[in-house]
């Protein structure tokens, strides 16, 4: 809310006493003295404000106003008193008072000592004793105050001017001389911010001036730290300091006292290593440096990238000040890493601390990436209990200062498009340090990343197809500047639904407060954990964006040869529109505004389709190349249509269907469907979500309702709805052909036969031979992370177990699970499993030696 200034001898001595009682409407046309106002010309050509919210005039409220600065000094007070003309705002030099001249309508919270003096506490004010005495008499009953921050060097709208970064706002209270550096330099970049309005007379009802006084204090001097923490960062120790604090604390000095006797090394050798790992994990962070790196990322973005949209981004400015931040994002591009912190910092937000792979900590690029915030942490160290706890006191630390964290909860990319499994181990570490120092709240934010083209996306289908993972190397990064040479499209960053830890805790660990958090874990850490990772998933994917590469990889994935008339393929991108906007998955969902053409003519633009010119009407097509990487940007958003692809599939084989039946296998299905693409119903809500679907498809004629709705039936095979129908269900296909194939695997070979590895083994090998027999272009449809997932789920709903020999056992359900598929798959598709997987266990077995002669 403010910056530094300097305050003149003009208003030093305007809190004087002599304030008479007079008329109780604030004076309007208050003006600053003609010397101020002389200097107020001087100053407007060098500065230009970015105000935050836009709509600040909102903020004030009707009658007397006292705005509140959080550093005294008269170029902020200056800067506020021209917004207020500019946008008809009371003025901060007009009066409280019509016969009270000194009284005027601002306050600063810290004083600048002066010469010979030091500075005066803002509980010593007289003009705040004052405001508060005539308030208390009911002269001033109607008095309220509105924090007002001014940064001098911190809105990013400017793209040159590399040295004015070394006098942009800090958390040091600025001199006159530099802030007379800083508005020559960065006055043009100025930022302010309203908060919210203190009314008095709810605030301070019943207190006497002195508590008022000490009660005022407290909220204005918490909200300026919060807001100043929030845009420029906490004020961080230097890094030397940090680590010797973190050496200091009793966890770290008890694991180093534990690792010399199990080791049998001196004491001081396990101090050494656990500050060495002190040492390779901390950040360094830099102001400067950050501030820096966004004039770089500015060009980077405008060279590679057509725009960058961001939403939802409201609630993130209204929640930040005063809670402890921890950004979650999916997990796409290693962009993913500059772009929130470009995003965030670019809307007035500190970029947050990021937790890195150490494979990135490379020569000369870690301490870069050190200096905006990264610290580094290794892949795995549970089997290094020192490394273990001197990370997670370091990430303890963090916490306790207020600093925002980020760390992709995935653990790495996604190579297939779809989200992750949450990896626990940052949660857990985050969580175990804010119970054990709970000074703030803490929110988890999620946030969704939608690229029209990922630079690396080659090399994941690459990966998926059984390449090795090339390492990060300075020659991998300096082959990736051939990116530059593209553009890459456009980007939407959409924040989601914000999860409070707090929120968490209270359902699912219940008494969660009354029980100190020990060495040992609670019985609802593993519970609690669990829930947490996919609520934060589930907020990831309800803030997706629909693209028009989206849209496109949906509609033609589905079609044979991935190629359809352009005349179908605008009707069908035209149905998936109405639906996502007729059904919406939720609120945070972003659509694409173009219609199917704009859709069309985005996509050829991109290069991801190739237009087929005939006498009855041209054919958009994708390459077999852009079809293998455009099922990428189709599992982005696969989730969104989960319930019109299940109610679609169920009338794949079927010309009519009772409401009931698609219910009850719905149901049965439902929990393996939500397992894998992070669902955020439960079983009414996914009920309640197909009768949506089926009400959707009613009146777009898709399906046609009969005896009162209980029968439901399609056109025949070859009409434009069955045909509608196919495509939308191929979105889904995949999925439920893969858990087919499990089934048909652990059915096919017998209970207590296999073990989960050598299952997940078999369905890879068959899912693989499948996609070579049936040409289906689809890496990810023989991931054997998928096939991992699906089993676990069965093993976590008692469908299948493990035998004291680490084989699976099942019941005969199984087999009737089996059974039902026909009414959902094909026969051709039910057929081949049935055939191959047997050939993919033999692979398995050593071949038999044929008995010698002799």
């Amino acid at each position: 809310m403010s910056s530094g200034g300097s305050l003149g001898q003009h208003e030093a001595v305007s809190e004087g006493r002599g304030v008479e009682l007079g008329s109780r409407e604030q004076g309007s046309v208050g003006r600053p003295p003609w010397p101020l106002r002389l200097l107020g010309g001087l100053l407007k050509p060098l500065i230009r404000y970015h105000c935050d919210p836009p709509d600040a005039d909102r903020r004030v409220p009707p009658g007397r106003v006292v705005y509140v600065l959080e550093r005294e000094g008269l170029s902020s007070l200056l800067i506020l008193e021209r917004l207020c003309r500019e946008r008809g705002l009371p003025s901060p030099f007009s009066f409280l008072l019509t016969n009270a001249p000194r009284l005027r309508a601002w306050l600063a919270v810290l004083k600048r000592p002066r010469l010979f003096r030091r500075g005066r506490s803002f509980l010593r004010s007289r003009r705040l004793q004052l405001i508060l005495e005539r308030h208390a008499e009911g002269v001033l009953s109607d008095v309220s105050l509105v924090p007002v921050s001014v940064f001098v060097g911190r809105a990013p709208q400017r793209q040159r001017g590399w040295f004015r970064v070394l006098f942009a706002e800090n958390w040091p209270l600025a001199g006159r001389f530099r802030r007379f550096f800083a508005i020559l330099l960065n006055g043009r970049d100025t930022y302010i911010r309203f908060g919210a309005p203190i009314h008095l007379s709810e605030s301070l009802a019943g207190l006497p001036p002195e508590r008022a006084k000490l009660r005022l204090a407290r909220l204005l001097r918490m909200h300026f730290r919060n807001v100043r923490s929030a845009v420029i960062g906490p004020d961080l120790s230097h890094r030397r300091t940090l680590i010797g604090e973190l050496m200091r604390a009793p966890a770290v000095r008890a694991a180093i006292e534990q690792t010399a006797e199990r080791e049998r090394i001196p004491l001081e050798r396990a101090a050494r290593r656990a500050r060495r790992y002190a040492w390779e994990i901390a950040a360094d962070y830099s102001h400067p440096f950050v501030r820096s790196m966004y004039f770089l990322l500015t060009a980077f973005w405008n060279r590679i990238y057509e725009g960058v949209a961001v939403n939802h981004f409201e609630t993130v400015r209204e929640i930040a000040p005063g809670r402890e931040m921890v950004y979650v994002p999916c997990h796409r591009s290693h962009i993913d890493y500059l772009l929130l912190s470009y995003v965030l910092y670019v809307r007035g937000l500190v970029p947050p601390h990021i937790a890195a792979g150490i494979n990135l900590n490379l020569p000369v690029l870690g301490p870069l990436l050190r200096r905006g915030g990264a610290f580094f942490l290794r892949r795995s160290f549970k089997a290094n209990a020192l490394y273990s706890t001197v990370f997670s006191e370091y990430v303890a630390a963090l916490v306790r200062r207020g600093v925002a964290l980020e760390y992709f909860i995935e653990g790495g990319r996604s190579r297939t498009g779809r989200l992750l499994p949450p990896r626990l181990g940052m949660l857990g570490i985050t969580v175990r340090g804010a119970l054990a120092s709970p000074r703030r709240p803490v929110v988890f934010q999620p946030v969704y990343f939608g690229y029209e083209k990922v630079f690396e996306v080659e090399s994941y289908i690459g990966e998926l197809s059984g390449q090795p993972k090339r390492r990060e190397s300075w020659w991998g990064l300096l082959r990736s500047l051939r990116i530059l040479r593209r553009r890459h499209g456009s980007v939407t960053v959409n924040f989601g639904e914000p999860v409070p830890l707090e929120e968490i805790l209270d359902r699912w660990a219940p008494g969660w407060r009354d029980q100190p958090l020990g060495e040992d874990r609670p019985s609802w850490w593993g519970a609690v954990l669990e829930q947490l990772g996919r609520r934060i998933l589930q907020n990831i994917n309800q803030a997706a964006d629909v693209n028009p590469v989206a849209l496109l990889a949906l509609a033609l994935l589905s079609a044979p040869k991935a190629a359809l008339p352009e005349s179908d393929l605008a009707a069908h991108l035209e149905l998936l529109r109405d639906f996502f906007r007729s059904v919406p998955f939720s609120d945070r969902v972003t659509v694409c505004e173009q219609d199917a053409r704009g859709i069309i003519a985005r996509g050829e633009a991109l290069g991801l389709l190739r237009r087929i010119q005939h006498p009855l009407g041209d054919v958009i097509a994708m390459e077999e190349r852009q079809a293998i990487l455009a099922s990428y940007y189709r599992n982005n958003v696969l989730h969104l249509i989960a319930d019109a692809a299940w109610v679609a599939l169920c009338f794949s084989n079927n010309r009519r269907m009772s409401r009931a039946a698609i219910h009850r296998l719905g149901r049965l299905v439902y929990p393996y469907i939500r397992n894998e693409l992070f669902l955020p119903w439960d079983e009414d809500g996914w009920s309640d979500r197909l009768d949506a679907v089926i009400r959707f498809y009613v009146r777009r004629g898709l399906l046609i309702e009969s005896r009162g709705g209980r029968i439901l039936s399609r056109e025949a095979g070859q009409t434009d709805g069955a045909f509608r129908l196919r495509l939308i269900a191929r979105g889904l296909l995949q999925a439920f052909e893969r858990y087919y194939l499990a089934l048909s695997v652990l059915v096919k070979n017998g209970s207590g036969t296999l073990t989960m590895a050598e299952v997940e083994q078999l369905c890879h090998l068959t899912a693989q031979r499948l996609t070579l027999v049936y040409e289906m272009n689809a890496p990810e449809y023989f991931d054997r992370s998928l096939f991992r997932a699906f089993l676990q789920e069965l093993k976590n709903r008692g469908v299948i177990e493990l035998d004291e020999d680490g084989r699976l056992v099942f019941g005969d359900e199984l087999a009737q699970v089996v059974e039902d598929a026909r009414l959902i798959l094909r026969r051709e598709l039910r057929h081949a499993v049935q055939k191959l997987s047997p050939e993919a266990r033999a692979r398995l077995e050593p071949p038999v030696e044929a008995p010698s002669d002799g």
